[in-house]
This record gives C-alpha cells, sequence and structure tokens, in this order.
C-alpha cells in the first residue's frame, strides 16, 4: 500500500555513529518543535536508529534514542541527515529500510552526505542529487547512474529530495513546509529560524543577513521596507537610493553588505516570493500576477520564476493545487 505525505504527517530522522548534531538539529527545529501559533496540523518527529539505544556522536556526547528502523521506514517522509563514511558501504539493514519506505510511498530526504546511503539503496538511479559540494565527485564516481548537480542548494524530485551540505539542509526543510503548508506558514518558520524563506543561487553562496545591523543599515532597512509594500511600482536602484538618503554608489555597497547580493536580485527574489501566494490562492491569470508584483512582463516573470524555484509559474500552481 502506498501512502501518501501530508500536512501533520509523521517524520522520521536517523542518528548514526560519529554525526554532527547540527544537521538532526535542523530537523528537530523545524519538524520537531510544536508550533500552535500557525494553527495548522504539525508534524510529529521520531530520531531513529539502526539500532536502539545509545548513538555516540560528535564532541563525546550520546544520543538516546528507542526506536529503531522498523519505525524510521513507517514514516511518512524518512530523512537521512548523512552517513558516517561516505566512502565505506551502508549496512544491508538501512538499504533495507530505505527501499521499504520508498516502496510503501514516503517522502525520501538527505541532507549533505546523506545521499550516498539514497544512492546505495538505488533510490537515486537515473535522478537529478545534490550532496556537499566537496563530495559531488566522489558521489558520481561510486553511483554513475545518479545524475549529481553540484551547483543547488537542494532537488525537489517529487518523492526523492536531496540537499547540499548543512545549512543546505535547512532550505530543504522549510521547502518541504511550503510544500506542505504553503508560503504563509513556511515564511512564518524561516522568521522564527531567523532565515530567508528562499535562497536562491548555487553552494557557493552566503547566507544573507536577514535584519541590518548598525545604524547605518536603518537607512536601507527603511528602503528596503518601502520597497516590499510598492512591489508593483518600477523601482530601479537609483528610487531605493533617494528612498535610503544616499547617492546611488553609496547604497549599492550599504546594500550589498547588509544583504550579501545586490538590490535588483533582492529585489527579483521578493516579488518572486510575493507571487507565490497569488499561484497558490487565486486564480489570477500569470499575466495578471506578474503586473501585480511588479515584473515588466510575462516573459520576464516566467524566466526569473524558473530560475528561482526551477518549475514554471503554471507547473507551480498545480503542484500546490494537488496537494490541498
Amino acid at each position: 500500500m502506498r501512502i501518501q505525505s501530508r500536512p501533520g504527517s509523521t517524520v522520521a530522522v536517523l542518528a548514526y555513529e560519529g554525526m554532527s548534531p547540527f544537521e538532526t538539529g535542523i530537523v528537530t527545529e523545524v519538524f520537531g518543535l510544536p508550533r500552535p501559533e500557525l494553527d495548522v496540523p504539525w508534524y510529529r518527529l521520531t530520531v531513529c536508529a539502526e539500532r536502539p539505544g545509545p548513538v555516540p556522536i560528535v564532541g563525546g556526547a550520546t544520543v538516546h534514542t528507542e526506536y529503531g528502523l522498523d519505525v524510521f521506514a513507517a514514516a511518512e517522509t524518512v530523512i537521512v541527515p548523512g552517513v558516517s563514511d561516505v566512502r565505506g558501504e551502508c549496512s544491508p539493514e538501512l538499504v533495507a529500510a530505505l527501499r521499504r519506505a520508498h516502496d510503501r510511498g514516503a517522502r525520501i530526504v538527505s541532507i549533505c552526505s546523506g545521499a550516498f546511503a539514497l544512492a546505495a539503496a538505488g533510490l537515486l538511479d537515473h535522478r537529478p542529487a545534490t550532496t556537499h559540494w566537496q563530495y559531488a565527485d566522489l558521489l558520481r564516481r561510486r553511483f554513475p547512474l545518479v545524475r549529481v548537480d553540484p551547483d543547488v542548494l537542494y532537488i525537489d524530485d517529487g518523492d526523492v529530495l536531496t540537499s547540499a551540505g548543512s545549512a543546505a539542509g535547512l532550505d530543504l526543510c522549510v521547502h518541504l513546509v511550503r510544500r506542505d503548508h504553503g508560503p504563509s506558514v513556511a515564511n512564518a518558520v524561516a522568521r522564527r529560524l531567523v532565515v530567508p524563506p528562499h535562497r536562491d543561487g548555487g553552494q557557493a553562496q552566503f547566507i544573507e543577513a536577514p535584519v541590518p545591523r548598525d545604524a547605518g543599515d536603518d537607512r536601507i532597512a527603511q528602503a528596503m521596507t518601502w520597497a516590499m509594500a510598492n512591489l508593483r511600482e518600477e523601482i530601479t536602484v537609483d528610487v531605493l537610493a533617494r528612498r535610503a538618503h544616499m547617492s546611488a554608489r553609496t547604497f549599492l555597497r550599504h546594500f550589498a553588505r547588509c544583504t550579501g547580493t545586490s538590490p535588483t536580485r533582492w529585489l527579483i527574489d521578493q516579488r518572486i516570493q510575493a507571487s507565490l501566494p497569488l499561484l497558490e490562492k487565486t486564480s489570477a491569470p500569470v499575466e495578471e500576477i506578474a503586473r501585480t508584483v511588479g515584473f515588466a512582463s510575462p516573459v520576464t516573470y516566467r524566466s526569473h520564476f524558473v530560475r528561482a524555484m526551477r518549475t514554471s509559474p503554471s507547473a507551480y500552481r498545480r503542484a500546490f493545487t494537488a496537494t490541498t
């Protein structure tokens, strides 16, 4: 019998010997903490291990869990946050558990080196996948049937999803919340984590600071706040600079220091994000949505949307509608 992931579904994450607490902590933070303020059915998280009992982790600590691979394979979303040795073989028991979960229709997810476990189970054969950039060549050599893409933060291939190293796992977890609950809930979770709800780009980029830090940055924040409230307007660097009471050159320099990106790139991303609820919750034509969020033409909107979201606006709308 195949199952289908749904809001409020069970999530199981694998604890393994020698793991960094960070990757598992990402999963716990997103799926394990109760969030009654969001008023949606939340996830039920279980930490599992290949064998119930103590699991030694980095730093001399130990994680103890009562749950083994039977519970792991029975979850609706199964997450492998890494493997002990990217050059070693995964245990036959873990491989079998992943295959059982996949055969049942579970959503299979990897973070960082966890892609090696999914590949060992054959779940990435002839499919696009990613992992930490330093492991990409090794993953390609060990599993030549996998279409490795080292340049992205994560890949959503439907029932199998993979992410790049460490912090990219957070991007993927927030993406899963977006898939299940829509952008409003995902954005609320991202705000509580103090991370962007969606990071565009590849593994080489650094995380943009969500809040300016010093007094001089208040002018940048004010300009950004104004832009967010007026996305439909024609907004140029000169317009933003005047709002910040700076010259265009000074504004560009301060903006890059505060956010790690350019005003144009940031503005495009905000317009894409603003369009998501309109795609999900309205029947407005794509052309109208493009105008509403400030794109000069539907063609420009579609181009930027595909680059940012790795799908078209129409396909995104169909996918979201199919899960509600």
